[in-house]
């Protein structure tokens, strides 16, 4: 009886591991963003850091963002922290809203080693597919504290009638 117990107990720990996973890879694969330093990313020597995980030529990290969407808009909201929002371009192209930009490492300004790094920094570009055609021309974008929120029209929406149908 333990045996059968110790089986279905295995299953079904395995069974919750596994949908966990697969709800990680679909909401957080297009979340994962790769970032290549530029000539202005300015990022340390791999001499100067300790961190044994620095890879100067580039690294990963995870853009987090939501995409809200009512009868008039869609809404994104882009999580891209550090950085002067004059150092992000946002497009609409083929039915995906793309943001650029660039992420610039600042050096300490005094003596001493860097013995972690693992902000990302350097050129990135996302891409979020959106569900309806909109209005690029007409769209608006703010950036606060980290935030990017970019908010477009779209290109053709009917306010929700009512309709009675009546029954012979």
């Amino acid at each position: 009886m333990k045996l059968d117990e110790l089986k279905q107990g295995i299953s079904s720990f395995w069974d919750s591991v596994s949908e966990g996973w697969q709800h990680l890879r679909q909401s957080a694969s297009s979340a994962l963003t790769g970032f290549k330093p530029g000539s202005s990313t300015n990022l340390p020597l791999k001499t100067q850091v300790d961190d044994a995980f620095f890879i100067p030529s580039g690294t990963w990290s995870m853009l987090g963002g939501d995409l809200f969407e009512d009868e008039r808009r869609v809404v994104v909201r882009l999580e891209v922290p550090g950085m002067d929002k004059n150092d992000l371009d946002i497009e609409v192209q083929d039915g995906a809203l793309i943001v650029h930009g660039e992420k610039r490492f600042e050096q300490e300004n005094t003596e001493g080693r860097y013995r972690v790094l693992q902000c990302a920094y350097g050129s990135f570009r996302r891409v979020v597919p959106l569900p309806v055609a909109v209005l690029a021309d007409q769209a608006q974008a703010t950036y606060r504290n980290g935030v990017l929120r970019i908010e477009l029209p779209k290109a053709e929406f009917e306010k929700p009638r009512r309709t009675t149908i009546r029954v012979d």
